[in-house]
């Protein structure tokens, strides 16, 4: 039976991926709901959400009637319990098994047993995810690409115990909500991470080896391929935390030497240079305003 999705909640809403994602069900029309463990974190998605929209009503894409309208429909907490009328909830916490199982398990005690739960890991299995779930049926993967209020690839992934009807609930709500829907299989990485972060170190090893400077190997792929942000610009956007994350969530299971973290990556996160989110990573920055803010 399908399920009919009126009201969406963001697991990990604080963090730049779950801000994006929330705003993407609000803009779409759906009552959403940001639920993080702590308020900072809400109050600091909240303020980036709304410097978002001012832009975007500063710049002509969106009407101030749409902004308000779509700030309306958004509400936050930290209380796992008020998601109990969520039809879908997406989580979109760190790449870490052991947490989004828990999270999964902590969802199915407080929502009701029909809402869909969806995964947005990029690397994890949704089968592995959802294994000790209740209603592993009702899992699936939605992996959207950061920025999400700006990208509109959604890579669907359902796990091996995934039901056709959830598949094609979620489906349609990601259509619905003006976004671009591709199947992948449940395997490591999916299409997009599968190429991309082998691809991310290896311009970190071009910058440990000398190659170039750091801005020089962004112009170049940008320039060369036609990429609209350099593959440093990228993991500064994501993370150099999430990069790690990433590379170890990817590389024991694919043993793809490409996928293993690089030494400089990990110097530089153990020196706090995470990237926008902490004021510099490959580049500096000055403030931490949402991407397209």
């Amino acid at each position: 039976m399908m399920t009919a999705i009126k009201t969406v909640a963001v697991c990990g809403a604080g963090g730049t991926m779950g801000a994006g994602i929330a705003i993407v069900a609000a803009r779409a029309g759906y009552r959403t709901i940001s639920f993080d463990r702590t308020d900072d974190a809400l109050s600091r998605s909240r303020n980036q959400t709304e410097g978002f929209v001012a832009k975007s009503v500063e710049r002509g894409k969106m009407s101030p009637e749409a902004r308000d309208a779509m700030l309306g429909l958004m509400s936050s907490t930290t209380e796992i319990g008020e998601l109990s009328e969520c039809d879908l909830v997406i989580e979109a916490v760190f790449e870490d098994l052991t947490v989004k199982r828990q999270l999964i398990r902590d969802l199915e005690e407080a929502c009701k047993e029909d809402a869909i739960i969806a995964s947005n890991t990029s690397t994890l299995s949704i089968t592995e995810i959802a294994s000790g779930s209740k209603r592993p049926e009702q899992i699936v993967g939605m992996h959207f690409c950061l920025p999400a209020q700006l990208m509109k690839l959604v890579e669907m992934s359902p796990g091996l115990l995934t039901s056709d009807a959830t598949l094609k609930s979620a489906w349609e709500w990601v259509v619905a909500s003006g976004q671009t829907p591709v199947k992948t299989q449940d395997k490591p990485g999916f299409i997009l991470n599968a190429l991309l972060v082998p691809f991310n170190n290896d311009a970190i090893r071009a910058v440990e080896a000398g190659v170039a400077e750091v801005v020089d190997i962004d112009r170049a792929i940008k320039a060369g391929l036609g990429y609209k942000m350099g593959p440093l610009e990228l993991i500064d956007l994501i993370g150099l935390d999430t990069q790690v994350r990433l590379c170890e969530a990817f590389y024991p299971v694919t043993l793809d030497a490409r996928a293993s973290a690089p030494p400089l990556l990990r110097r530089m996160v153990a020196a706090g240079l995470l990237g926008r989110k902490s004021g510099r990573g490959f580049y500096s920055y000055d403030g931490n305003a949402m991407f397209g803010a």
